[in-house]
């Protein structure tokens, strides 16, 4: 599970744990609109990925932008395998904190506004 070290453990903590709270509520109108745990960039151009939730094997849900900004899923393994030029990977921006719920920020980005 080396995707594992792609986050903080403590913002990998949150992730799975806003997963385990939504999983029985996948498809209701309970499901919860969580604020986004962590922040992920390409640091050679696009590519931005600001997630909310992740099970266990490493499949994350979040806000997905690598040219047009959707909701979706993405592999966390895949990212950490990724290979940039230069041997730069993707990062996690240490620096983020969300200040709105993932569905704002993805209004946001349809509304022409940055991921």
């Amino acid at each position: 599970m080396e995707w594992t070290n792609l986050v903080r453990p403590v913002q990998l903590q949150q992730l799975i744990a806003n997963y385990q709270t939504n999983l029985p509520l996948k498809g209701t109108r309970k499901e919860i609109d969580f604020h986004p745990v962590t922040r992920m960039f390409n640091p050679m151009g696009v590519g931005t990925w600001i997630l909310s939730e992740c099970d266990d094997d490493g499949l994350a849900f979040g806000l997905c932008d690598v040219g047009y900004p959707e909701l979706g899923y993405v592999s966390m393994q895949e990212l950490w395998e990724l290979r940039l030029p230069g041997g730069l990977k993707i990062e996690e921006d240490l620096h983020w904190t969300a200040s709105k719920s993932l569905t704002a920020y993805a209004d946001d980005a349809r509304q022409g506004k940055r991921v």
